[in-house]
């Protein structure tokens, strides 16, 4: 009976979608559920509401929680982590700092100064955990969900020797967000599509119908109609992004906004409004949940008739791939170092379809990107791969250039600024991370 370790299981809702699709995946059989986390109440209700639906669904686990780590992780042939370090409060800390410098962000958890600065706290915790892992565990499969998505799975793939791979959940819905805005529910599930890039990034390279037919053209065309006849006010700066350079995203707008120059600009405040981006998006997400979670845990932690339907998560898949030696095909993120995407660098943290069955995982190597698809996610790779090289080298230098590189940031504030805000940031920081010189 195999055992899986789910790291920042007060994240119950999260820990809901991906351990109760395990709990209905009937392929798996028996197998224990182990919980983590240092928030006891959450911990606690994660366990309800997996015990509920268990129960309901005459599920095979065996569910356990732990506020010991080493304990919770010891056996442990899966860890899938979903931690994000210092709540609410780093949340407001990584907005409101870079705003005393005019910097204005919409998510701020994968590139930006707020996303590389989530990135150095929780690859001082993934350095802790690990070691814990080498003690406890038998070479497991490290499933991340935690972000920033590639700067996270880059460092533990380069040097915390461990097996890792990242999964998000942009992939699977970005072909069903588009056909829904452009009116082509008909194609739903009946499509063909090609997607790689980098996480957060990744780029949608053709689609088509069953009978080959090119849907990506007719919804080109679509885009450039002026009318209000689609629904496109919910994602402006992807179609925007799809006019201008051709290709759609798989992450959404309010996101790509902040991976990009052009939409977030102090010196045209009208691209705000025009384009509808969230600024300060996720506190306000942040503040809803906090406000929203006693209704929402009747329903899913008092609740002993608790429903749940099977996700888009891939997690449980690939676990019953594995269990099962039955293959299956996913978009992974892991590092590029035999050229998965030919023209983006070795170094870079990719994602791309990926093969899994008993053996293990296998990326698959891909066409070079189109060059200018290439050159906009080599915009993002430059501040990931200085992220790492600085994390690793604790070398605030290199964090600096980091930043100096951002897309947004750069695009708003001088370099003296930058460092400022650095080194304002390091000194907020200063008990989440190790020393940096």
């Amino acid at each position: 009976m195999f055992k899986i370790c789910f790291l920042g299981a007060g994240s119950t809702i999260f820990a809901k979608n991906v351990l109760g699709d395990c709990i209905l995946n009937e392929g798996l059989g028996e197998f224990e559920i182990s919980l983590f986390d240092i928030d006891e109440e959450r911990l606690n209700d994660s366990y309800l509401m997996l015990e509920g639906i268990n129960k309901q669904y005459h599920g095979k686990a065996i569910i356990s929680k732990s506020l010991n780590r080493k304990e919770a992780l010891k056996g442990s042939k899966y860890i899938i982590n979903a931690i994000q370090i210092g709540g609410y409060a780093k949340i407001m800390e990584d907005f409101e700092i870079p705003l005393k410098y005019g910097l204005t962000q919409t998510i701020g958890d994968s590139l930006g100064v707020a996303g590389i600065f989530r990135g150095l706290r929780m690859i001082k915790l993934l350095e802790e955990i690990v070691s814990d892992i080498h003690e406890v565990c038998d070479d497991p499969l490290f499933i991340n969900y935690a972000n920033p998505m590639a700067i996270l799975t880059g460092y533990m793939e380069k040097y915390l020797n461990i097996r890792v791979v990242g999964l998000c959940h942009s992939v699977q819905y970005c072909v069903e967000g588009l056909l829904k805005t452009f009116k082509m529910e008909e194609y739903l599930g009946k499509t063909k599509w090609t997607i790689y890039g980098i996480n957060h990034q990744a780029w949608l390279l053709d689609l088509k119908d069953e009978s080959n037919n090119d849907l990506y053209s007719i919804i080109k065309k679509k885009n450039l109609e002026t009318n209000d006849k689609y629904d496109k006010n919910w994602d402006l700066v992807r179609l925007d992004m799809l006019k201008k350079f051709g290709y759609y995203l798989t992450e959404s707008s309010e996101h790509t906004s902040e991976y990009l120059p052009y939409y977030i600009k102090s010196k045209y405040p009208e691209l705000i409004e025009q384009y509808k981006i969230p600024l300060d998006e996720l506190p306000r997400r942040a503040r809803k949940q906090i406000t929203e979670w006693h209704e929402l845990k009747k329903k899913v932690v008092d609740n002993e008739k608790i429903e749940h339907l099977k996700t888009k998560e891939f997690a449980s898949y690939i676990i019953k791939a594995i269990e099962n030696d039955i293959p299956y095909k996913f978009h992974g993120n892991v590092l590029n170092t035999y050229g998965l995407i030919p023209n983006l660098p070795r170094e870079a943290c990719v994602e791309v379809l990926t093969l899994v069955d008993k053996n293990g995982l296998f990326p698959t190597v891909q066409k070079p990107l189109p060059e200018v698809c290439a050159a906009l996610n080599r915009t993002n790779i430059n501040v990931q791969i200085l992220s790492i090289e600085g994390a690793y080298k604790k070398s605030k230098e290199e964090i600096y250039q980091a930043t100096c590189l951002d897309p947004h940031t750069s695009s708003e504030l001088s370099l003296d600024d930058i460092k400022s805000l650095v080194d304002e940031m390091f000194e907020a920081n200063k008990e989440w991370l190790y020393e940096y010189k």
